[in-house]
């Protein structure tokens, strides 16, 4: 996988973790972070409409309005406080708000993961409910994905 220039570490993870968790028929990668007008994953049904619109880090209230319009599922899976997300959302206008799916990444996984990054590497997800354990080499990193509530 690929790691855009202006693209964090942090961020590469929660894409990759996000594409993990959803992992389905249809799901791919945009063509990155400079398509503004694709999510950053999709899961498109065999017509090429899009099924489910993933976003990952901090999405603000215009695009996330934009995906509620474009899929019947929108989620998005952050790896910052999300306290500070939600707070961003609040009050703003964001199609179907309600149903919007909006997940924290433990920050401490995401970051043990980026100190073992390497730039050729391997490693396992296992998925228990929303527990992750991630083996990479001999050592296993564990964390939660927590379900957050817009308010």
């Amino acid at each position: 996988m690929a790691r855009h220039p202006s693209e964090s570490e942090a961020h590469l993870v929660a894409r990759v973790l996000a594409y993990a968790l959803e992992f389905t028929e249809g799901i791919a990668f945009s063509h990155g972070l400079s398509e503004p007008d694709e999510p950053a994953i999709a899961i498109r049904d065999l017509t090429g409409a899009i099924r489910v619109w993933i976003e990952v880090g901090m999405p603000d209230a215009a695009r996330l309005h934009k995906a509620g319009k474009a899929a019947p599922r929108v989620v998005v899976y952050t790896h910052k406080d999300p306290a500070q997300l939600v707070g961003r959302l609040a009050g703003e206008r964001i199609h179907r708000a309600e149903a919007l799916e909006l997940y924290a990444i433990d920050r401490s996984l995401v970051g043990a993961f980026v100190a073992r990054l390497d730039r050729r590497m391997g490693f396992a997800l296992s998925v228990a409910g929303r527990e992750l354990h991630l083996s990479v080499g001999t050592e296993t990193l564990m964390g939660a994905v927590v379900r957050c509530n817009l308010g």
